[in-house]
C-alpha cells in the first residue's frame, strides 16, 4: 500500500532547506561525501545549488557505497546497482559532512564512516539528510536534516526520482 504522495514534503523543497542549512557550514576544509545511491542524488543536487553562492573556492566531494561495510552484508548479500567508492581528495583531517536521502536506524551511517576511515582520518564527519524519519538503533543522529518525521517499523519510505530528474518522495506500508 502506497500512500498519498500529497501527504509527503516536497523533496525539491527539502534539498533547498538542506542546502540553505549547509552553506555556513562549508570551509575551505570541508568536504561532502554522499551514500550511495540517494544520498548521491541529494549531494549532486546540493553541489549545483551550492556552488551558486561559493565564490572562494569550488566544494570538494565524492561518493561511498556501503554495501561490503554493513553488518547486514551476510544477510543482503550484493545489489545489483552496486556502485564503487570515489573519493578523490585527501580525507585526512578533514571536515567531512556524510549525505544521504533517508535517515532510518542510523546502520548505514555506521557503515559509512567505517569505510570512510580507510580513506584516512577525518578531523570531524557531520551527518545531512534529506528526512530523518527516526526509528535509530545505534547511537549515531543526523546533525542536520530538513524535514523530521517519526514513522512505524512497517512503513518504507524512499526518495525516487521522475524521468525529468526531479525528485519526490514515496511511503509504502510493507506487509
Amino acid at each position: 500500500m502506497t500512500t498519498d504522495p500529497s501527504q509527503l514534503p516536497d523533496a525539491e523543497a527539502l534539498i533547498n532547506i538542506l542546502a540553505d542549512k549547509l552553506q555556513p557550514l562549508l570551509q575551505k576544509n570541508t568536504a561532502l561525501v554522499g551514500i550511495q545511491s540517494g544520498g548521491v542524488w541529494v549531494m549532486q543536487r546540493l553541489l549545483a545549488k551550492l556552488a551558486k553562492t561559493m565564490t572562494t573556492h569550488a566544494i570538494e566531494h565524492g561518493t561511498i557505497d556501503v554495501s561490503f561495510y554493513r553488518d547486514d552484508y551476510a544477510k543482503r548479500g550484493l545489489k545489483p546497482d552496486n556502485q564503487p567508492s570515489q573519493i578523490a581528495f585527501d580525507v585526512e583531517n578533514k571536515h567531512i559532512i556524510l549525505i544521504d536521502d533517508v535517515f532510518f536506524t542510523g546502520r548505514t551511517t555506521r557503515a559509512a564512516m567505517n569505510e570512510l576511515f580507510d580513506y584516512g582520518r577525518p578531523a570531524s564527519i557531520s551527518l545531512a539528510v534529506l528526512v530523518n524519519r527516526g526509528g535509530r538503533e545505534l547511537p549515531i543522529n543526523p546533525q542536520i536534516s530538513a524535514y523530521d518525521t517519526t514513522l512505524t517499523q512497517s512503513q518504507n519510505l524512499q526518495l525516487l526520482r521522475h524521468a525529468d530528474g526531479h525528485f519526490y518522495l514515496t511511503l509504502e506500508e510493507n506487509s
